[in-house]
This record gives C-alpha cells, sequence and structure tokens, in this order.
C-alpha cells in the first residue's frame, strides 16, 4: 500500500498550490495523511479531491470551520499512523515549560511521540508511527520506541527552504520511508 504523507500546504497564505508533481503522486496513492495548516476549508477540499482516502488533523493555522480533529489515527497493513499537528496543548506546553507554539526539536518529537503512545494505550501490537507537521522540517526517527516522521511542508512554506513530501510503502506491519522533493 502506498502513502502519500503531507503537511503545511498553507494556501493562499504562503503558497499558490501543491507543486504538480507532488499533486500527481497524492492522487496516486491509497491513502493520504495530512498533518495539518490547510489554512482554508476550501483548500482542505482540494485536498479530499485528489486522496482517494483521507487523514487529516487541525493546525494552528487551520480555521474551526474545517471541522478537523486535533488527533487522528488509521491503521493500515498491521501499522497504526497517529496524527497530530504538532503543536502543544496548553497541558503539555506547562509540562514542557512554554506556550505549545515556540519549541525545541526535542519538544516537538517528545509531543508527537507521546501523543502515539497515549492514543494507543489499548494498541493491539501493530507497528507505531507518529505524524506530525507544524515545524516544516522534515524528520524521520525512531524517539522513545515510536517511530516519528514530519513530511516538511509540501509547498515549501517558509520556514522551509524546498517543498517536501513523504511517500511510504506499507506492507505486513514494515513501513519504507521515501523522501520526495521539488
Amino acid at each position: 500500500m502506498r502513502i502519500a504523507v503531507i503537511s503545511d500546504t498553507h494556501v493562499p497564505e504562503r503558497a499558490e498550490a501543491i507543486p504538480e508533481p507532488f499533486r500527481e503522486r497524492i492522487e496516486a496513492a491509497d491513502h493520504v495523511i495530512h498533518a495539518g495548516d490547510f489554512e482554508t476549508p476550501a483548500f482542505l477540499e482540494d485536498v479530499r479531491d485528489l486522496a482517494s482516502e483521507l487523514t487529516a488533523v487541525h493546525g494552528n493555522a487551520d480555521p474551526a470551520e474545517a471541522a478537523l480533529p486535533a488527533v487522528a489515527d488509521v491503521t493500515l497493513e498491521g501499522v497504526t499512523f497517529v496524527v497530530t499537528h504538532g503543536t502543544l496543548n496548553h497541558v503539555e506546553a506547562a509540562v514542557y515549560g512554554h506556550d505549545g507554539m515556540v519549541m525545541s526539536q526535542e519538544d516537538w518529537l517528545n509531543a508527537i511521540a507521546d501523543t502515539a503512545r497515549a492514543r494507543t494505550r489499548a494498541w493491539d501490537g501493530d507497528t507505531l508511527v507518529g505524524i506530525g507537521g507544524h515545524t516544516h522540517r522534515v524528520e524521520d526517527d525512531v524517539h522513545e520506541g515510536v517511530r516519528v516522521l514530519n513530511p516538511g511542508s509540501v509547498t515549501g512554506a517558509d520556514p522551509a527552504e524546498t517543498a517536501t513530501m513523504m511517500e511510504l510503502d506499507v506492507e505486513d506491519g514494515t513501513v519504507d520511508v521515501s523522501l520526495l522533493e521539488d
């Protein structure tokens, strides 16, 4: 199964559109995961139209009318993906000692891994992957036993230096990650 993982589109404020080669890959994917910051309900609908199946979460730049959850999970081919934008809620921000918007890489990794573990307390042993966005920085790391992915910004929105996304090949509980750049 091929999964397209994208985040931080920021259309129309910081970018005009997803680059065409990425749009084609999103359209061809069996499932699409978006880790937040569409910016408008209209652009959310654009991504929904591209995706055969979509799992998406609310980012800090998304309006309330987008009606997206803060955390979502989906299990595909024996892999459980827990998706959150990557900003901290007020309780987490108090624990980590800041406002929830500006954080270190370590805090971001903790937020994604902690959310994945908390969401899967009744986890049945599938491979666990936490996916987040927000930083526009590509990540593929194992943090405290959780594989943590950030596809960067699919449009190259500032502060990203280039447009990036991830393609995951998922089969029988294994995940192979490819980073794509435009």
